[in-house]
């Protein structure tokens, strides 16, 4: 199991490295006038080649947690419930990452109207996504 979790350990690491640094890229594109078609074109590259790579990259992460969480039987019975918290953060990572590539979409069809500020806020949730969940994990406050 050890090596199961190590493995699950730096496919989550990757797979936040590109949580990380997608949205920064939405940030530049927020910030790309209209006439820098150059510039636009490879920033769209950029983040489509990130996206397909982090999506890559989570698809390992998710099924090396299940293992894990179906190997240990962690999340039944008392004291447990840290992993049900766990868990709905996972989910909420699950959902940020959809979101990203709804983001993409609309950046391709020209029709994001949020600024670069509102993306700059935006780049902060996995970070506090992961902060909670790697308390949840070690600590196991509940």
């Amino acid at each position: 199991m050890l090596w199961i979790k190590s493995f699950h350990i730096v496919f989550v690491a990757s797979w936040f490295a590109g949580l990380f640094y997608l949205p920064r890229i939405y940030v530049n594109l927020a910030m790309v006038g209209q006439d820098s078609v150059a510039e636009r074109a490879r920033l769209l590259l950029m983040a489509k080649k990130l996206l397909r790579f982090t999506t890559i990259l989570a698809a390992p992460a998710m099924v090396l947690g299940l293992v894990l969480w179906l190997g240990y039987g962690v999340g039944y019975g008392p004291g447990n419930a840290w992993m049900h918290a766990k868990l709905g953060m996972v989910l909420l990572v699950i959902a940020y990452h959809g979101y990203c590539a709804v983001l993409l979409r609309r950046f391709e069809a020209g029709v994001v109207h949020d600024g670069h500020v509102w993306f700059r806020w935006f780049n902060e949730i996995p970070v506090l996504l992961l902060v909670a969940i790697v308390i949840l994990v070690v600590v196991k406050p509940f």
